[in-house]
């Protein structure tokens, strides 16, 4: 996900799902057949610029591990809390996992 307007309108009409380290934006659109899009929000205020990268590649390996369960039509905004600046990958893996369901519940899917 890269257009400012997607991460909007997922922020703004998804679902949330709030974690210690993370927090997961779900919207479903229907209609929309190429596949599953993940976009990732890291602020200034998790750290550096190398902590900032560093928290956002740590993200993009655990959301490669769920991409396989998503819905073709679902859009997923990942924000990094400043405590993921410490959060080792298995940490992060486990709170998605614990976001994408409750984002499910959430909807009703």
């Amino acid at each position: 996900m890269t257009r400012s307007s997607e991460f909007g309108a997922t922020v703004n009409r998804g679902v949330r799902a709030v974690q210690p380290d993370i927090v997961v934006h779900a919207l479903r659109c229907e209609g929309s057949d190429d596949g599953p899009r993940i976009g990732f929000i890291v602020s200034k205020s998790v750290g550096t610029a190398v902590q900032r990268h560093r928290v956002t590649r740590r993200l993009r390996h655990v959301a490669r591990t769920v991409i396989d369960e998503l819905d073709p039509g679902d859009r997923i905004v990942i924000r990094a809390r400043p405590s993921a600046r410490h959060a080792i990958s298995a940490r992060l893996e486990q709170e998605l996992r614990a976001a994408l369901r409750k984002t499910r519940q959430g909807s009703g899917k």
